[in-house]
């Protein structure tokens, strides 16, 4: 099973809940902003301790409050993309992909997808030499799901990842997104406020309300 979740955190005077199982490779969280989607990545992430629960994503057990196994973000291997690009500004964009690949990983890749095939499909092999400043909103975002796949994660986290690119490029990126699923198979979960985003990716979709 792709995603088996079941979670609860209790954050001021509301509980954030979220149960998923699934084979899907793709679970999309949505719902209107202060649900807690966002929460939710973090828990899978390991950034923020559930009360009680568990997390098995690829047949892998991230946390299980039963067990008492909670794994530190490091060894979750989960690749974060937020809404904001966040790249260094202080590195160009080819350095920028090379961070937090594995040491002595000369190549990268992910999921049987070779770190030139990657780069080629996100389109993003004019930018390598170029500075994070110099770059569309479109152009960024692109580069810092490259980052994220690069590191090699055993699943990929996507928090509204288009929501601030203008129209034309965020069907570009969604494209690139469902094309990218098709090709490695990692499992994704992707969160968003907008249901045509949802729609256009398939997988399941998962309403917190």
């Amino acid at each position: 099973m792709a995603f088996d979740i079941d979670l609860r955190l209790t954050r001021g005077t509301r509980t954030i809940g979220c149960t998923v199982r699934s084979d899907s490779g793709i679970i999309a969280l949505f719902g209107p902003s202060g649900v807690g989607k966002t929460s939710t990545l973090h828990m899978l992430a390991g950034l923020l301790r559930p009360e009680s629960g568990h997390i098995h994503i690829g047949g892998e057990t991230l946390f299980d409050s039963m067990a008492g196994i909670d794994l530190p973000p490091a060894r979750r291997r989960c690749g974060y993309v937020f809404q904001e690009p966040r790249l260094f500004p202080h590195m160009k964009v080819r350095a920028n992909l090379r961070y937090g690949r594995s040491a002595g990983d000369r190549e990268g890749g992910v999921h049987g997808l070779s770190q030139q095939a990657l780069i080629d499909l996100l389109g993003i092999a004019p930018l390598l030499d170029r500075w994070p400043a110099s770059l569309s909103g479109g152009e960024a975002q692109r580069v810092a799901i490259g980052r994220a796949l690069l590191s090699d994660p055993r699943f990929l986290l996507l928090d509204e990842p288009v929501s601030s690119i203008d129209d034309a490029r965020r069907q570009e990126i969604l494209a690139m997104i469902a094309r990218l699923h098709a090709l490695t198979a990692i499992p994704i979960v992707y969160v968003s406020h907008d249901r045509r985003e949802l729609d256009y990716l398939g997988g399941e979709v998962i309403a917190l309300e």
